[in-house]
C-alpha cells in the first residue's frame, strides 16, 4: 500500500511594514531593554557599514561585506544566542557578531586582509568569518557533534545566505544534522539575490525552509525585516536545540539594499524600481515606528544614539588605523602543524629579506 506524507512549512510575523503588529505579539514586545539593545545594534550596525565602505573606497579596507537592509537578522540571531552557544558565520553578520563581542577595529582589521582580526581570544569557541559560500555548513555539523558527544548545554548556530542553500555543502550539513539529531540551527538570509542570481533561477523550491524536509528536521520561514520575529523564532529555536530537541532551519526573507560586495555594481542587475519597493520594507525604521507608537522610543533618544554610535565607530577606526601592520613572515602562520620544508626555506629568505631592509635602512 502506497502512503503519502505531506508537509507544511509555516511562514511568521510580528510586525507589519509600517511597524504596526500584526496578531498576537511575544513576551518580548514589550521588553523595552529588549527592544532597546535590538534597536541600538541595528542602527550601529548600519554606521558601521557606511563607514566600512568610505574606508573601502578610499583604499583603506579590502572588499567589504555590508548588511544593508538585513540588519534584523544579525540582531535578532545575536541577541538570542547565550554566552556558551557558538556562531558560525557567513560574511554578513555584522549585527550577530557585535552581539557576540566582535569589536569593530577587529572586524576591520580582518577586511583589510590582516587575519589577527579573526584571533581575538575573548571570543571563546565562536568562529571567524567564512567568505567560501557554505564550506562553513559542514564545520558547523562537526562542532555540534562534538557538543553533543561532550554533553554540554551549548548549541551552534550557522548562518548562511540563499545562494549557499544551493551549495552541496549545505545539504549534506542538514543530512548530517537531521541524522544525529544534533543541537544545530541553520539561519538562512534569503535577501532573494545570489550576488547577480536572483532567487527565481537559484531553486524551484518554492521557499528554502522546506529544505530541511528532506533532512527529518523542522523548517520555517520567518519575515527577516522584524526583528521581534528573528529574535523570537531562533530563540524558540536554540532552545530546542539546548533541551535535545534537535536542529532547525529557519529561513528569514529580507532584501539585499546594497550591492553584493564593495566589488559589485547591483545596478547592472536589479531596476531601481524594485530597490526602491524593497527600501519600504527595511527593518530599522519599522522596529523605530514599533517602538515610537508604543512609546518605548523618542526622536531624542534617536538623535543620542547616533550620536554615540558614530562616536563609538570613529574610536573604533582609530584603532585599526593605528593598528601595527602584521610581519610578513605572518603569512606562513597557521598553515601547518609543522611547516614543510619548501615553506621553511621561503620563511628564512622573507625574515632575512625583512632584516636586510632593516640595516639599509639604519
Amino acid at each position: 500500500m502506497n502512503q503519502a506524507i505531506t508537509f507544511n512549512i509555516e511562514s511568521h510575523r510580528f510586525l507589519g511594514p509600517d511597524g504596526q503588529p500584526e496578531g498576537n505579539l511575544p513576551p518580548l514586545a514589550e521588553d523595552r531593554d529588549a527592544l532597546h539593545a535590538l534597536y541600538r545594534n541595528m542602527v550601529l550596525t548600519r554606521l558601521y557599514d557606511e563607514r566600512a565602505i568610505a574606508l573601502q573606497r578610499t583604499g583603506q579596507i579590502g572588499t567589504f561585506a555590508s548588511s544593508l537592509g538585513q540588519e534584523a537578522i544579525g540582531a535578532g540571531v545575536g541577541h538570542a544566542m547565550r554566552p556558551e552557544d557558538i556562531i558560525i558565520p557567513s560574511f554578513r553578520e555584522n549585527g550577530a557578531l557585535l552581539f557576540r563581542h566582535f569589536r569593530i577595529r577587529d572586524l576591520l582589521l580582518y577586511w583589510g586582509g590582516d587575519e589577527r582580526g579573526m584571533a581575538n581570544p575573548e571570543l571563546g569557541d565562536d568562529f571567524p568569518i567564512c567568505v567560501p559560500i557554505s564550506t562553513h555548513t559542514t564545520q558547523a555539523a562537526g562542532v555540534a557533534f562534538a557538543v553533543k558527544y561532550r554533553k554540554q548545554p551549548r548549541v551552534v548556530v550557522c548562518l548562511l545566505g540563499d545562494g549557499g542553500t544551493s551549495k552541496g555543502d549545505f545539504y549534506e550539513a542538514i543530512n548530517l544534522a537531521g541524522m544525529w539529531h544534533l543541537p544545530l540551527v541553520f539561519v538562512i538570509n534569503n535577501n532573494q539575490w545570489a550576488i547577480s542570481v536572483p532567487r527565481a533561477i537559484q531553486t524551484r523550491s518554492e521557499t528554502l525552509a522546506q529544505k530541511a524536509i528532506a533532512a527529518g528536521i523542522p523548517g520555517l520561514q520567518i519575515d527577516g525585516n522584524d526583528a521581534l520575529a528573528v529574535r523570537h523564532f531562533v530563540a524558540e529555536a536554540i532552545e530546542t536545540a539546548r533541551n535535545g530537541g534537535g536542529p532547525t532551519v529557519i529561513e528569514a526573507l529580507s532584501y539585499r539594499l546594497c550591492h553584493h560586495t564593495t566589488a559589485d555594481d547591483a545596478t547592472r542587475y536589479r531596476s531601481d524600481e524594485e530597490l526602491q519597493a524593497h527600501w519600504k520594507l527595511e527593518p530599522v525604521a519599522r522596529l523605530k515606528r514599533f517602538m515610537m507608537n508604543a512609546d518605548m522610543w523618542s526622536e531624542s533618544q534617536e538623535d543620542e544614539l547616533i550620536r554615540a554610535c558614530k562616536e563609538e565607530i570613529e574610536q573604533e577606526v582609530r584603532h585599526y588605523l593605528d593598528s601595527e601592520p602584521p610581519k610578513p613572515t605572518s603569512m606562513f602562520d597557521s598553515l601547518y602543524a609543522e611547516l614543510p620544508g619548501e615553506l621553511r626555506d621561503q620563511r628564512r629568505l622573507v625574515e632575512s629579506g625583512v632584516a636586510g631592509k632593516e640595516s639599509n635602512n639604519d
